[in-house]
């Protein structure tokens, strides 16, 4: 018969040996305290004591209170180390029993690996040389009543890291880097955008009508005013306001929702930078793009160069720049470049893929980004700007000198798209006639399209600059400059199914 306890049976033998522990704590009169009065950071001791002999140490007789997490225990007869870590990092911390007399308690002793204490006590070295806080007296400040998971493998299972993310930030200090450096990478684009006198401003997250982009929102109701609104699936009509405003040089670094599928590459709710400059164009927004990610790369990862899928990208040389059909015929051979106005010769070649034709489909630019999409994107790992979109798949944009595009671009780096951005379309005439054919498209069923937002047309009837827009995924910037292959790697919390 198998006596073994299950891995289930043995967490709760630990739970309940936790609960027990902490209800005798409860019965000697402790509380969970509110308060700890720190001196020191554990990581920061190394920097500034770390060169100390272990006489300067004793002789000086430095005090420090620490606190954080418990993270190993070892016993040495009457002595125990153990690792303390913080928010900046690990120390040691030692206690002995008996240091004034043979009945002194380690100060050590009864505690968990997990529960969360105060140190107070002085720096030593040990004799491998590690510095070393000696404590006098270690308290309880939050006890762990649930088994961290195995030191040495910590929590691997990728389904379980996202759902208990604050467990998996305890365990795994891959993961502390990655959002570390995602802070960093957002802090580093303020900065960077206020250098070149951009204002941060805000706009509404909840629309009376979604607009900005080609997407199906989500819609919520207003109880008070009896209204459907949609959660915000774009900010750039509100922000383009703000450039007929006066407002020069505007960004957000914003949330969006879009009701759509969740892949590696997407998650309903995202983070965007956004934004607008007067009197440039499209060719400008390049180069701007093309500069912040470099000095973002070399200001958090601290080089040009970054990993993908264990292939390196070198960020440091001008990003090439093709139109859409001549990668189309550069990745498709056969294509007859000539003919990508022909929806018909499209719609062959993409049946001759074994990609279907969507049935709402039928104009020549956009046959044109279906087959870009499908045969061309996964493939543009170095940077190249992507230029000359369907005027058809662009209708906030500017017309180029060809109407049969945009002057508008997208950004690629390691087969996904990183930024999107475009001279602005500033012809209120025009943006009408562009709103009633997205309201034409609507209503033959393609629900992404547009609305008409009377209001932003009259907002352009009052006059906007020419004006340069650009819009850069944060999401996919920090996988890029983290060297992560799945969105959910940088989301604290990705959206998941429940349980």
């Amino acid at each position: 018969m198998n006596t073994t306890a299950s891995p289930d049976e043995e967490e709760n033998r630990l739970i309940a040996q936790r609960r027990e522990k902490l209800a005798e704590s409860r019965r000697e009169g402790f509380d969970y305290p509110n308060h700890f009065v720190r001196n020191a950071h554990a990581g920061e001791l190394a920097a500034l004591y770390g060169d100390w002999t272990p006489a300067t140490l004793e002789e000086r007789r430095i005090r420090v209170a620490v606190a954080g997490r418990l993270m190993a225990r070892r016993l040495m007869g009457r002595a125990t180390f153990a690792d303390l870590r913080d928010f900046s990092g690990r120390i040691q911390v030692y206690g002995r029993n008996g240091r004034e007399t043979e009945g002194d308690r380690n100060p050590l002793d009864g505690f968990d690996i997990g529960d969360l204490v105060g140190v107070c006590g002085s720096l030593m070295k040990t004799r491998t040389g590690e510095l070393t806080i000696q404590a006098d007296t270690v308290s309880l400040l939050a006890k762990n009543l649930r088994p961290l998971p195995e030191k040495y493998h910590g929590l691997v299972d990728p389904e379980q890291r996202y759902r208990r993310r604050y467990v998996d930030l305890i365990m795994n200090e891959e993961t502390r880097r990655v959002f570390l450096q995602r802070s960093q990478i957002v802090t580093h684009l303020r900065r960077y955008l206020d250098s070149l006198g951009f204002l941060e401003v805000e706009t509404p997250m909840m629309h009376p009508l979604p607009g900005g982009a080609l997407a199906r929102p989500f819609v919520t109701h207003h109880q008070a005013l009896d209204l459907d609104l949609f959660l915000r699936i774009a900010p750039e009509l509100y922000l383009k306001r703000l450039i007929v405003g006066g407002f020069e040089r505007v960004y957000e670094i914003n949330r969006n929702f879009r009701n759509e599928g969740v892949s590696t590459r997407h998650n309903p709710e995202f983070t965007m930078l956004e934004l607008y400059q007067a009197y440039v164009n499209a060719s400008e927004m390049m180069r701007l793009t093309e500069q912040m990610i470099r000095s973002a790369a070399e200001q958090v990862v601290g080089r040009q160069q970054v990993v993908v899928e264990s292939r390196e990208i070198d960020l440091a040389p001008p990003f090439a720049r093709k139109t859409m059909v001549e990668l189309v015929g550069e990745y498709n051979p056969g294509f007859e470049c000539s003919r990508f106005r022909d929806a018909g010769y499209l719609s062959q070649v993409l049946a001759s893929r074994g990609l279907a034709v969507p049935p709402l489909v039928q104009e020549a630019g956009t046959l044109l980004m279906e087959l870009f999409e499908a045969t061309v994107e996964p493939h543009l790992f170095d940077p190249v700007f992507v230029t000359d979109y369907p005027l058809a798949v662009s209708p906030l944009a500017r017309r180029a000198a060809d109407p049969f595009f945009a002057d508008r671009f997208e950004l690629y780096i390691g087969g996904r798209e990183l930024a999107n951005g475009f001279s602005e379309l500033n012809d209120p005439e025009d943006q009408a006639d562009r709103f009633r054919a997205q309201l034409r498209e609507r209503e033959a069923g393609q629900d992404e399209a547009m609305h008409f937002d009377q209001d932003y047309i009259e907002a352009l009837e009052y006059g906007m600059p020419p004006t340069g827009g650009l819009g850069v995924g944060i999401d996919r910037l920090v996988m890029l400059l983290t060297g992560r292959s799945s969105i959910r790697e940088v989301l604290l919390f990705p959206l998941l199914k429940p349980v």
